[in-house]
Parts: C-alpha cells; structure tokens; sequence
C-alpha cells in the first residue's frame, strides 16, 4: 500500500523510540495502526457501496429497456396497421403517377424538342451579336 520496505520500515521504528520513547512507541504504534484499520475500513466500505449502486444503475436500465420492449410489444398491431395504412397508401400513389407507355412516347417527344429549341435559343443570341458590329460600321 505504502510500498515501504523492511529496512525503511526498521529505520521509522528507531526514529519513533528515539523521538517518543519506550513509553509512549507502543501507544503510538497502536493509534496508528488503528487509523490504518479505520481507513482501509471506509476504503472498503465505498469500493462496497459504489459496487451497489453500478449494480442498482445497471438493474435499473435493464428495467427500462424491458419496459420499453414491452410497450413496444404492445404497441406493435396498432404500428402494423398503420404501417399497412401506409403501404396501400404509396401503392395507390404509385399507381396514379405511372405513365402509360403512350403518355411516356408523348413525353420523350416533349423532351427532345424542348432540347432542341433551347440549343437554338442560346446560339441566336451569339449570331445576333455578330451581326450588330457589322451593322454599327456599315451605317458609319
């Protein structure tokens, strides 16, 4: 615990005679070794308490997931109704926004052209712009 050694330990010893005395090294050596047993006691009792209360949290989480399980459990026809709901739902969505293979020709038709005209469209503004110097030095 202190990792003191037999010679330091030897060495405390003779300055403890020294400095109490004979008389009063025993009771010294007593007290403290009291104290030592007092707080290696308080020691122990917390490593103990805290060992409780991990135990106690981890319980009681245990007990919360389990009560949500539970719930989640009891809920669980009225969720696969709704989500059945849910399924019809995007179904008939999907349903109305699929194209027939008529309307789908009518809109590749529809997309070429609006390709096309916006090709000519940005190569007219360059033309046009040719042509307005031409003209500016021709009426010069």
């Amino acid at each position: 615990m202190f990792d003191i050694g037999f010679g330091e330990l030897l060495l405390v010893m003779v300055i403890g005679l020294v400095v109490l005395g004979p008389e009063r090294l025993p009771i010294a050596v007593k007290t403290v070794a009291g104290w030592i047993r007092v707080l290696r006691s308080l020691a122990a009792n917390v490593q103990n308490e805290l060992a409780q209360e991990l135990k106690l949290q981890e319980l009681q989480d245990t007990l919360k997931k389990m009560e949500e399980k539970a719930d989640m459990q009891s809920l669980s026809p009225e969720l696969k109704a709704t989500m059945e709901e849910l399924k019809e739902a995007a179904e008939s969505l999907k349903k109305q926004y699929q194209l027939q293979p008529d309307e789908m020709s009518e809109l590749e038709e529809d997309e070429t052209h609006f390709h096309s005209s916006t090709s000519q469209s940005a190569e007219k503004p360059e033309q046009q712009k040719k042509t307005s110097p031409e003209q500016a030095n021709g009426e010069h």
